[in-house]
């Protein structure tokens, strides 16, 4: 009972802590596999035991689990090469560490499961993904209209937490299914400059309304707009909600070989995202003026996926598994939707298009078993789900294509080490369109993951 009772005290401080820096999640916000054993195999997890990770993809792997309880703890460090070039002038910014919000990234997961007869239960905290840019206060995307320097940054940082509470259900030889209820956390800092030029083609197409509209246009020499809502702290956001979102699975046993999986994550129902922010007019004349005031951004949500998952096993050494994944992002990102109401009462209200694009992931593993050492491989592929056309510097959330690798080491049958390695191929998307960018832009961008993770049974 009381390595029960210490494991549930390591989870509760594991969820606070769990909102530590994040960066890019490789499949646009969401990270590319949840624990080390599903990173390694390409983030492969619908058919496959990944232990207590799989209350993040299928509930219902959890009854692949061996009786008794688990505790397993983890880290996810994140590394990344990200530039923006001007492709007009050539010059280039690369995303730092300038300030306390960036990385490298570090992102905890902690999680306690229980199988008892048929009935498998877990509770656990996990970053579900996020994003996160530096490209400090000097550079060109920090120039307003007419090569105006205004010496304000362009960063942002997104971070989203899952404690999801899962059960799984055995219901005879061949059939398991399961389910979750994930209480959600969200936070957002964003620097974001807008040239004059970006400002009226958004006010050209109806995206911009609010009593501070007509102020804005009454300025004598109007040359951007710049939206800053952050905090320079390492857990700090500027904007934050909470809310929920769940999922359901099954599995389903078509031999004694080979397993069928079935999951489905609803779109999460988030409260808007509010905090303090300030919006800062840039004039030529008139110079900088600040307006604090309170921010919403409205109806943010993380997207709706399905997965069809399928695992085989030739021998007691070698086993392969194949996921096929539908990410319904068309629906969930249609625009950033923002409403800053001023200490003084005047209101301004902007749509930043996105139009993002349903996402299909292929993702393979294999594993290969000997004594105490389970090592492992993998592949992801998936669509863009990004429109160039709609690009922002600051969300570049563009990697699609991994290679992954990694292992398991079983010290005794009560603890084993799981350790996981992933790169993300460099991809490249350019912009040279109103109203998301000023100038022509080309974002390059790749990433190296490891994972490390530890299970004590008992």
């Amino acid at each position: 009972m009381k390595s029960r009772i210490d494991a549930l005290r390591l989870l509760t401080a594991a969820c606070l802590a769990a909102s530590a820096p994040m960066s890019h999640a490789t499949d646009v916000f969401r990270l590319e596999g949840y624990g080390p054993i599903s990173r390694a195999m390409g983030g492969t997890a619908t058919a496959v035991n990944i232990g207590a990770a799989g209350m993040m993809t299928n509930p219902a792997t959890l009854s692949l689990m061996a009786p008794g309880s688990e505790f397993q703890l983890g880290l996810d460090l994140i590394t990344t090469d990200l530039s923006v070039k001007n492709q007009t002038t050539g010059e280039s910014v690369s995303s730092g560490t300038h300030v306390n919000n960036r990385g490298p990234y570090m992102a905890p997961e902690v999680a306690y499961t229980r199988k008892n007869g048929a009935l498998s239960l877990g509770v656990g905290a996990f970053a579900q993904g996020g994003l996160g840019t530096e490209y400090g206060s000097s550079s060109f995307l920090s120039r307003a209209t007419g090569g105006l320097n205004t010496g304000l940054d362009n960063s942002s940082r997104l971070l989203v937490l899952n404690i999801p509470f899962a059960a799984s259900y055995q219901v005879n030889d061949k059939l398991a299914v399961g389910g979750s209820i994930d209480a959600m956390w969200q936070g957002l800092n964003l620097n974001l400059l807008l040239g004059a030029g970006q400002v009226g083609s958004l006010i050209g197409s109806g995206r911009v309304s609010g009593s501070l509209l007509p102020v804005l246009g009454g300025l004598p020499d109007m040359r951007g707009a710049h939206f800053s809502l952050t905090k320079d702290e390492p857990l700090g956001s500027g904007v934050e909600s909470w809310g929920l979102g769940g999922r359901l699975g099954m599995t389903y046993k078509v031999t004694e070989d080979t397993l069928l999986g079935f999951d489905y994550a609803m779109e999460s129902r988030m409260n808007d995202l509010e905090g303090r922010a300030t919006l800062t007019a840039i004039d030529g004349i008139a110079g900088q003026i600040p307006l604090p005031g309170n921010i919403k951004l409205r109806n943010f949500q993380m997207p709706a996926k399905l997965d069809i998952g399928l695992s085989h096993r030739f021998n007691p050494q070698w086993m392969v598994a194949v996921d096929v994944s539908q990410v319904f992002w068309a629906h969930a990102m249609k625009d950033i939707n923002v409403g800053f109401v001023a200490d003084n009462g005047q209101t301004l209200d902007i749509l930043l298009p996105q139009n993002y694009q349903d996402q299909t992931i292929l993702a393979l593993g294999v594993a290969y078993q000997t004594g105490n050492w389970t090592l492992r491989g993998g592949a992801r592929l998936a669509t863009q789900a990004l429109r160039s056309e709609t690009l922002l510097a600051v969300i570049p959330a563009t990697p699609r294509k991994h290679i992954s690798a990694g292992f398991s080491y079983a010290f005794s049958k009560e603890n084993s080490l799981d350790v996981a390695y992933s790169h993300a191929f460099e991809e490249s998307m350019g912009n040279a369109s109103l109203p998301n960018t000023a100038d022509p832009i080309l974002t390059t961008h790749s990433q190296n993951n490891v994972t490390i993770g530890y299970t004590h049974r008992f």
